[in-house]
């Protein structure tokens, strides 16, 4: 069996969009089904030194419902960690740098270290990290200021409670 399907599902966050314009409101994903996520945020290098942040919300369902900050107050844990890679040009010979933080919602990429790199950012957050009554998650991500910044989100959704070929596989919102 491959590994799609069996090992993880991929979802979207959201893709191409331009922080500039108005930031992103990520798409939801079901953690009812899966042990965890890892969110993958594709960052383009570009002359600007601003911040990029990724803000992991938690929902109760999967449009309207309640919402909040996955952060050590609305859920068991926050972020407290994430992996970069970088370069002036990813080669695929980088690699991942675990970036320690203090627990919360937000990840914020320093543009003075990665506004010049192309950068992958990984966060993973376990299914168990989400308060009670939480199932959903998501990203978003605020104008992060003057310059352009078209990035795109995936989520990859991992330790599948049911284990389907990838054309059988519940809608990964379900």
């Amino acid at each position: 069996m491959e590994a799609l399907g069996r090992l993880f599902d991929v979802s979207i966050g959201y893709l191409n969009t331009d922080l500039n314009t108005s930031g992103a409101t990520g798409k939801r994903v079901s953690l009812k089904n899966a042990s965890g996520v890892t969110i993958v945020c594709i960052v383009p290098a570009t002359a600007a030194t601003e911040d990029l942040t990724f803000d992991v919300q938690q929902h109760t369902a999967s449009s309207g419902g309640t919402s909040n900050d996955m952060d050590a107050t609305n859920s068991a844990t926050g972020v407290d960690h994430y992996y970069i890679k970088a370069g002036a040009t990813l080669a695929g010979t980088e690699t991942w740098t675990r970036v320690s933080q203090t627990a919360a919602s937000e990840v914020v990429v320093a543009g003075a270290t990665y506004g010049a790199s192309q950068c992958i950012v990984a966060i993973e957050v376990s299914a168990s990290q989400l308060a009670d009554g939480y199932s959903y998650l998501s990203v978003i991500s605020p104008d992060p200021g003057s310059t352009a910044r078209v990035v795109s989100v995936l989520y990859f959704l991992h330790g599948l409670e049911v284990q389907r070929k990838p054309a059988n596989l519940a809608a990964a919102l379900s």
